[in-house]
């Protein structure tokens, strides 16, 4: 499928979670990455997760495909205010090259 980066961008509000600003995970086909004393909030993964298939296809969508305009993802809590950018970094075609 692909690999994605997910990056902290920003938090505007509360978030119990020691996410800091900066912090990043991969999503590299069905595995998890997250770099050492990482963490990942296991809600915000979860709203992120439908949106994974798209942005892998994203090169196949069309011009106008929402997915082509919007990186900025939010945490679900309105307490946390967690933004985070999605990041299509490296994109396989169905025999696992790089394309």
């Amino acid at each position: 499928m692909a690999r994605i980066k997910v990056t902290v961008e920003s938090i505007g509000g509360y978030c119990n979670l020691p996410v800091q600003v900066g912090d990043t995970f991969y999503v590299d086909d069905s595995k998890l990455i997250i770099p050492e004393r990482g963490f990942v909030c296991i809600w915000a993964l979860q709203s992120m997760m439908p949106i994974f298939p798209v942005l892998a296809s994203r090169d196949s969508l069309a011009e106008d495909h929402w997915i082509r305009k919007v990186s900025i993802f939010s945490c679900p809590d309105p307490k946390g205010l967690v933004q985070y950018r999605l990041e299509l970094v490296e994109n396989k075609g169905s025999e696992g090259r790089n394309i």
